[in-house]
Formats: structure tokens, C-alpha cells, sequence
């Protein structure tokens, strides 16, 4: 039943509306965010501001700095992390295929990454880079690992990929968007090809997030052929959830292990892709996880082999973001061109009571709009 979650104190406004936001609200410019939006402190209540600022100027002229979590309402994976008995990826790296994301760049916003885990036996991080994640193995937190785990998921299927894992959700897997869209800014410096991100939220009045539009329309518009790629969620509910909902954005829902729609996955019009995205097993540190959800708990597991078991459409996001890579490699094509293809192959073997369908593989496979001229 949530609706939003939002910072209190303060709002964003674009910057050209900043002058007659403030006669109507007053308030004091507390930050300048990224070109096109700035952040403000109203003379009242952010929702009461908003409302008033509704009113007199119209709907989405102001708006909350929302709360993005690597995923939304419920503050956690679909599930938490379970122990696993074996040490191979599932699914399995491709290193047979001839789309292997060579020369490609990707930069996947998240809790950053555990460096020690390269040198752990798994081969398929070697030479993944991104601001170190620090834990406690006697007691490994709700998020810990969680961007290991995505660059280890998206390395299975682009394995010559350049991996850096941003290390931007550290606080309890949440973070404001005012932050997120400044520290997005400055990763685009680097002109990834692809961005893949888990976080994610449900907005007011169900608009697309003032800060995530004006990122669009002032910097990721611009680069040519960086393409991002975003978690649909996991509320099990149609409404749109952002950034996965902005029309620029490939939308990524969760299969289970049937072909099925995961229980947990939002869907809808909106959701452009759905992959694999329950029981994933991928790289995660060793210590002890303190179980916080029902049905668990209270138990304890042990992590014992650098392994976990998870599920989550965080982690069906960066499988379809590693196919794009593995078809740029494949193709020479760029990454909205590539997505843009994995997208047509996935329509092409749509599934009723779903929709698109990518599976590892695809990334090779004929695109259907390439045959058809």
C-alpha cells in the first residue's frame, strides 16, 4: 500500500521554473543537482509545498526527491541470499559464444564491489573494478554483496565485458535521487555503453522522477549509444516503477525457473523484457547472514564457498544488460542499437501471460528486423 517514499524538507524543480516555484512556496536553493534541476528547501512541508505548487502552476512543475531502493516498497531482494553447496554460476558463463562483450564498457550502479572475491575461484570477475564494499563476516548485511552478485550475473554473459560496479547505494540499499542522479552524472563521464541499475521507485502522481528526466534530457540523451538498463521491481503489482518505467529505459522483469512470470516481478505495458530472475546463483561473500525476513526469520546461515542463491529482478537486469554487451561484441552494433535488437529477438519469442522473453543465447540469434530488409 505505499505510495512513495520522499525526503522530508525539501523538492526539485527545474531550474527554469526555480523563480516562480519560489513565489508561490518561497524557500532556499540548498543545492544545484545537475544541469536542469536544483534542489529546495520550501517554507513548509514538502507535501503541503507540492500540493500549493499543484495548484497555482500545475502538476509536475515541483517534485519529491524520492527514495530509490535497490528495490522498492518492501526494502529487500524478492528473497534474501540462501547457502548453495556448489561453486559454478547458473546461469553458467558463455565462454563458447561468439558474442563475448569484448571492447564493451559497462558501469552497473549498485553497492560497489568485493575485490577479494576475484581471487576466490571465480574466474568470471577477473578484472571486474568498482569502489570497494566493506562487511563484516560476522554479520553480512541485507544488501552486502548485492553488486558483486549483478557483476558476476552480467559477466556470465558478456565475459570479456569491462565491469566497474559504482558503489552509490550504501545506505541500507537506498539512496535519495538527488544523490543518485549527481553521481550518475559523473559515471557518464566515462561514456559507458550500458547502464544497468537495480534501484528503483514508485513516484508521485506516478510521473517520471524529475531528476531522472532532466539526466535524460541534458546528458544520457546525448550519449549517442549508451543505453540504460533498469529493474521493473519486486511489488508483484502493474504500477510503474522508475527508471525502469521511463520510455528511454529498457525495462527488466523476472522469469522463474518455468518460464513463468516470478510472483514478485511487477509487470505491465511498461515492462519491455522479462529473464530469468529466480533461485540465480552467482558469487557472494563468506560469513554469517542474519535472516530478516519471513518465513526465516531470526536463523542464521553460514556462507562457506563464496556462493549464494538469489532472486530478484536485480538480477535479471544484468543478464539482459550482458546480452547487449554480448551482441555489440557480436555485431559491431552500439548499445541502444544492440538493445534494440535483443528486444525484437525477445518479442520474437513472446510468451502468453508474460510477454518478451530473453534468455541466454538469444544474444547471437537473427534479429527479426535485420531479416525483414
Amino acid at each position: 500500500d505505499l505510495d512513495y517514499l520522499y525526503r522530508e524538507g525539501r523538492i526539485l524543480v527545474r531550474d527554469i521554473d526555480l523563480p516562480r516555484v519560489r513565489a508561490v512556496v518561497g524557500g532556499e536553493v540548498v543545492d544545484s543537482l545537475i544541469n536542469g534541476v536544483t534542489a529546495l528547501v520550501p517554507d513548509r512541508d514538502a507535501p503541503s509545498a507540492l500540493d500549493e505548487i499543484d495548484r497555482v502552476l500545475g502538476v509536475g512543475v515541483a517534485a519529491p526527491d524520492h527514495v530509490l531502493y535497490v528495490t522498492p516498497a518492501g526494502c529487500c531482494p524478492a528473497t534474501e541470499p540462501h547457502t548453495v553447496v556448489h561453486r559454478t554460476p547458473d546461469p553458467d558463463v558463455r565462454r563458447d559464444s561468439p558474442g563475448d562483450g569484448a571492447d564493451t564498457l559497462i558501469s552497473v550502479v549498485d553497492t560497489g564491489y568485493i575485490t577479494k572475491l576475484d581471487n576466490a575461484g571465480h574466474p568470471w570477475l577477473a578484472g571486474v573494478t568498482g569502489d570497494e564494499e566493506s562487511f563484516k563476516a560476522t554479520d553480512i548485511g541485507p544488501y552486502v554483496g548485492h553488486g558483486t552478485f549483478v557483476a558476476g550475473v552480467l559477466r556470465c554473459m558478456a565475459p570479456r565485458a569491462e565491469v566497474r560496479v559504482e558503489g552509490f547505494l550504501t545506505h541500507g540499499g537506498a539512496i535519495y535521487e538527488s544523490e543518485i542522479i549527481r553521481q550518475l552524472n559523473d559515471a557518464i563521464e566515462s561514456v559507458p555503453d550500458i547502464i544497468s541499475i537495480s534501484a528503483g521507485c514508485t513516484t508521485r502522481h506516478n510521473l517520471v522522477p524529475l531528476a531522472f528526466e532532466a539526466f535524460w534530457e541534458h546528458r544520457l540523451k546525448h550519449c549517442k549509444g549508451t543505453v540504460l538498463v533498469a529493474a521493473a521491481g519486486n511489488d508483484g503489482s502493474r504500477r510503474q516503477f522508475f527508471p525502469a518505467s521511463c520510455e528511454w529505459a529498457v525495462s527488466v522483469g523476472a522469469l522463474d525457473r518455468h518460464g513463468r512470470r516470478a510472483p514478485f516481478s511487477n509487470y505491465g505495458s511498461w515492462v519491455d523484457v522479462y529473464a530469468l530472475g529466480v533461485d540465480v546463483v552467482n558469487a557472494y561473500p563468506n560469513g554469517r547472514f542474519r535472516y530478516r525476513e519471513p518465513e526465516k526469520v531470526g536463523q542464521v546461515a553460514k556462507f562457506i564457498n563464496e556462493m549464494a542463491n538469489w532472486s530478484g529482478t536485480s538480477f535479471s537486469t544484468p543478464l539482459v544488460a550482458g546480452m547487449i554487451a554480448a551482441r555489440m561484441s557480436h555485431t559491431g552494433q552500439n548499445g541502444r542499437q544492440a538493445a534494440d535488437s535483443i528486444l525484437r529477438i525477445a518479442r520474437s519469442h513472446a510468451r502468453p501471460g508474460v510477454g518478451a522473453v530473453a534468455e541466454p543465447g538469444m544474444a547471437c540469434d537473427q534479429d527479426p528486423g535485420c531479416s525483414a530488409r
